[in-house]
């Protein structure tokens, strides 16, 4: 594939589709119970179905508005960085717990505060009618916490959550996120971030208040 051009992110994407060819797909498959068939690996991914050509590595989008496009960088390197970073029997614990008590994710708090959690709730800030219907369609579960709380699939696997509530004469907005406790045994611990990022994007496209793709964006 042409290098010439390509950006930081789009380097890191190539090299984790290059590994990809090298991985145990049958392994894959089995540990994290995926659709497959000879051609392709799919995975669902925030309620979006995901195929991974198993010639080239290559991620698109299967189905749905954005079918056939190329997911963004989050995405793609969370995939990949699952199958490659998972212990060898992940298992979600279902406790859903703040990011400062995810394992090992100490080092990226202050960025996932700044530009994460600040996104959410400056993009939801009077929209959180929008934020509903955004959380609905990605297959979330009303929590009674929050003007809108949601527990969103990540994976059909492993679910976060999303708390919002909305401002007014006196506060801000304030948002927050919750994430299985169990969640580094499903990736690196920087992939967390990436999820967390990647929740604003998707609730951000499907609320169609102009999709926020904070790393990597095109």
């Amino acid at each position: 594939m042409e290098e010439k051009n390509q950006s930081n992110y789009d380097r890191v994407v190539e090299t984790w589709r290059k590994k990809f060819l090298d991985m145990d797909q049958e392994k894959i498959i089995r540990k994290f119970h995926l659709e497959s068939d000879e051609a392709s690996l799919y995975v669902t991914y925030f309620s979006n179905t995901l195929r991974i050509d198993r010639q080239t590595g290559v991620i698109t989008f299967e189905g749905g508005k954005l079918s056939g496009e190329s997911p963004g960088f989050n995405t793609s390197v969370t995939i990949y960085n699952m199958f490659h970073y998972s212990t060898e029997a992940p298992e979600a614990s279902e406790k859903l717990v703040p990011f400062r008590e995810v394992k090992r994710v100490y080092p990226f708090e202050r960025a996932y505060q700044n530009t994460i959690i600040q996104k959410l709730q400056d993009t939801f800030s009077g929209h959180v009618k929008e934020l509903k219907k955004a959380c609905e369609s990605l297959g979330g579960v009303r929590m009674s916490q929050g003007d809108a709380g949601y527990i969103l699939p990540v994976f059909p696997f492993l679910k976060i959550a999303v708390l919002f509530w909305d401002g007014d004469e006196e506060f801000q907005a304030q948002a927050n996120m919750l994430f299985d406790s169990n969640i580094t045994d499903f990736m690196h611990e920087e992939n967390v971030v990436g999820v967390a990022s990647d929740a604003v994007y998707y609730l951000t496209l499907a609320a169609e208040l102009g999709a926020e793709e904070i790393y990597g964006g095109k």
